[in-house]
């Protein structure tokens, strides 16, 4: 009994031990870890050296290394394809200090363009006020709304694990009255319109989720997927958010073919007296087949655009046309242009089916006793 008890003491001191020393080593290991900082840089000079690299002269301009001039090789040949640094150049940095030897070195991770895309911004701006006014302010403030709703719920509410879909659809649910209402002016066509995009976002959910699942598509198709989940340690849903992905992207076209369809209906109720309810829903879908070809077309060609350098890259393949479209990265994008597409072609049914139905009705027995009497 004494040597079993002398033998788990011994066992129990081992592990006690090996804890204390894992614990000490991480501790070293972290004390030894390379610090980072980030800053901002303008370069001062670069000279193109004879492997094609550039030496670069860079001035520190922000942070406690402000004013502080270094120089590094780049590391990167320069070619007609690639962007060399330039004097006046503004760039970022990467600063590693090494505990132990206490050097610290720099690397340049990428061009400094603030400026560029807040000045784009502010063109964009002022075009969409010159041209639109009141209603184009008002849209730049939906706009801004858009951005709010995703950054403080959307996107942390994501990175916590919570069900993608769900998250989704309770962001379309604040962002689309407030932007619909600020863009168009809180009245009947705008009403039909938002209620048009739910009842059409709900469809594109379900057969979303349905071809999601019939492919065996993960979400996986992308680079950005995997750093995610590892930077995440596993509890984000990465088909979740692919799915998300889509319904938020959906969102945003469903706005401009409900709110049209809704106003040729009213714009056509208006101009053509007497008009039946039948009739007028096959003049309004007259033109709203005009606008699916349109906007499907649309769609197709800015997912093409996105993806044309991965489309390039299978062309260039020795693939045949079978196995690049069973890729989940091309697989994906699939999915997603041509399911956006249906949830695009439902809305214009729905939207001109509900706005003939709301007329209200003294506004119809109005119109008919003009049309009867016209005609008496």
């Amino acid at each position: 009994m004494k040597k079993v008890t002398l033998a788990l003491f011994f066992v129990v001191a081992g592990i006690v031990l090996s804890a204390v020393y894992a614990q000490d080593q991480s501790t070293e290991l972290r004390h030894f870890e390379p610090k980072q900082s980030n800053y901002e840089g303008v370069v001062l000079d670069s000279i193109k050296i004879d492997d094609g690299n550039q030496r670069v002269i860079i001035e520190i301009t922000n942070g406690d290394k402000k004013g502080k001039s270094v120089e590094l090789i780049t590391g990167l040949k320069i070619s007609e394809n690639l962007v060399g640094y330039q004097k006046g150049d503004k760039i970022l940095l990467l600063s590693l200090q090494d505990p132990a030897s206490n050097t610290e070195t720099y690397y340049i991770t990428d061009f400094n363009r603030t400026n560029s895309l807040f000045w784009l911004f502010i063109l964009f701006a002022f075009v969409v006020l010159i041209v639109s006014r009141k209603y184009g302010l008002n849209s730049l403030i939906g706009m801004a709304y858009s951005f709010f709703i995703i950054f403080k719920f959307i996107l942390p509410e994501l990175l916590k694990g919570h069900n993608p879909l769900l998250i989704a659809i309770l962001g379309a649910l604040f962002i689309a009255p407030v932007t619909f209402y600020l863009s168009h002016g809180f009245n009947r066509k705008t009403s039909v319109a938002l209620i048009s995009t739910i009842i059409a976002l709900f469809f594109t959910g379900i057969i979303s989720l349905i071809f999601i699942n019939i492919s065996k598509l993960t979400g996986f198709g992308s680079d950005e997927a995997f750093f995610l989940q590892v930077a995440r340690e596993g509890i984000v849903n990465i088909k979740g958010i692919f799915l998300a992905g889509i319904i938020i992207g959906t969102l945003g076209i469903l706005d401009d073919v409900t709110v049209t369809q809704s106003s040729i209906v009213y714009q056509l109720k208006s101009s053509v007296r007497g008009i039946g309810d039948w009739e007028l829903y096959k003049k309004a879908m007259e033109v709203g087949h005009d606008h699916i070809a349109s906007t499907v077309n649309t769609l197709v060609l800015v997912y093409t655009g996105a993806a044309l350098p991965l489309l390039l890259l299978f062309i260039n393949s020795s693939k045949s046309f079978g196995e690049a479209i069973n890729a989940e990265i091309i697989a994906d994008e699939v999915v997603r242009t041509l399911v956006s597409s249906i949830g695009l072609v439902l809305a214009v049914p729905i939207s001109t089916i509900l706005a003939v139905y709301f007329i209200t009705p003294s506004q119809k027995n109005t119109e008919s006793k003009i049309y009867r009497n016209h005609h008496i």
